[in-house]
């Protein structure tokens, strides 16, 4: 099959979805032998390393894992303020609109939401290119944009609201990330529910294996002998992690217990500012880790927290939560209880629950691993055991046999 993939982020940007459809584009290459192209943007949190072509050029075209990229060269502002967020996505979606017109004819076009309104572009070059159209709900909006701290505006998120509905009503078919936020598309978005196809995002268990808590990262950065609850991934809007420092602070007196906050994003100055300000010495902060060395970094975690804004759950699903499955490790699920990570935590024993937004939840959740060691590592080995189930390679197969069921493709006797 031909199928093209609209997305800001994309390889080398180390956002979590770009990483997953630079694995989900790629294996569809090399796995399944299809054509598949790439509408992404400037690599804004890129490892370093990546020379991309001419940047003068409004629309350059690069190659990675047999995957065709168009490279939309919006601005790469570093996106701490909406104004240079906003700026990002507005110069994104003109260089998408002109890339979209070298896109040939396919035989699926599909939308991600980074940003949300590539839909339309997306939808557009499926009409355009006699191609059905899947769209692939990252995030759901309005609700998401909701968390802007710098901007509010009534009038754009109805605007928002009204595009995400039209935009599910003429897709073929809508991937959701969970059972949660199926049921927000069906019950609250109107989403046409034998249209929507629950795919969860994953974790490559080949990749990542548990491993020893000694270990160089550990060794390196003083860890190897502390009890480390991570944080991995994005320190954004959504993640509520204040309450994660305002945990250490109630912990400050346990000696042997570290913080870890492995990542970057918009609200990291403020965590810094609010940890410095409290005197926290068991809070530290790390840079992102690349991919090359996640294994090291996710076993120095003794335990993870997914934490996510009361009320989301359904809107966002934390992908970080297969990874820390993978490496088999126990998480505290700060969520919902509806939430995927405190619905897999729950069913697969491999975690605690403690309400969003609650401190003193978060503290006495930290404790009660911290003083069980035999059980948070039987919790860690029924972490291992339940990764098996949001597995890289499964879930590529579920998108390659829902692009063929929708692209109208029979398999081969």
């Amino acid at each position: 099959m031909r199928i093209c993939f609209f997305n800001r982020s994309y390889w080398p940007d180390q956002a979590a979805t770009g990483q997953l459809l630079t694995e989900l584009a790629g294996d569809l290459v090399n796995r399944y032998g299809h054509d598949v192209t790439v509408v992404a943007g400037r690599a804004l949190n890129a490892a370093g390393g990546h020379a991309a072509a001419d940047r003068r050029a409004l629309v350059t075209r690069e190659r990675h894992e047999g995957v065709d990229i168009l490279r939309a060269n919006g601005t790469s502002m570093r996106p701490r303020r909406f104004a240079a967020r906003a700026t990002n996505y507005v110069t994104y979606i003109g260089a998408a609109t002109i890339a979209a017109l070298r896109v040939g004819r396919q035989d699926v076009v599909v939308s991600l939401t980074d940003p949300p309104v590539v839909g339309l572009t997306a939808l557009w070059t499926a009409r355009r290119a006699g191609a059905r159209f899947v769209y692939l709900c990252e995030d759901i909006f309005p609700e998401v944009a909701v968390l802007l701290e710098d901007f509010h505006s009534p009038a754009l998120n109805a605007s928002l609201d009204r595009m995400n509905r039209y935009l599910l009503r003429r897709a073929d078919a809508i991937v959701a990330l969970g059972d949660r936020m199926r049921r927000r598309l069906v019950e609250e978005k109107g989403a046409d529910p034998a249209r929507v196809h629950v795919i969860h995002n994953w974790a490559d268990c080949e990749a990542i294996v548990p491993g020893p808590k000694d270990n160089p990262f550990a060794r390196a950065n003083g860890l190897a002998d502390r009890f480390v609850v991570m944080h991995s991934g994005n320190v954004g809007l959504a993640q509520n992690l204040e309450v994660l420092i305002e945990a250490a602070d109630r912990l400050r007196s346990r000696e042997r217990l570290t913080f870890a906050v492995v990542g970057d994003g918009s609200k990291r100055p403020a965590l810094e500012a609010m940890a410095a300000a409290r005197g926290l010495a068991n809070v530290r902060f790390f840079p992102y880790q690349p991919k090359a060395l996640l294994h090291d970094s996710f076993a120095t975690a003794d335990a993870f927290v997914v934490s996510l804004e009361r009320g989301l759950e359904g809107f966002i699903v934390p992908s970080k939560v297969y990874g820390i499955l993978a490496a088999g490790r126990p998480y505290i699920a700060a969520t919902d209880a509806s939430a995927e990570p405190a619905v897999i935590a729950r069913d697969a024993g491999c975690g605690l629950l403690a309400a969003p937004g609650d401190p003193a939840a978060l503290a006495d959740a930290i404790v009660a691993l911290h003083d069980n060691p035999a059980e948070t590592r039987e919790m860690g080995l029924r972490a291992r055991r339940a990764a098996r189930q949001f597995d890289r390679r499964a879930a590529v197969q579920s998108y390659h046999a829902l692009f063929e069921r929708v692209a109208g493709i029979e398999r081969a006797a």
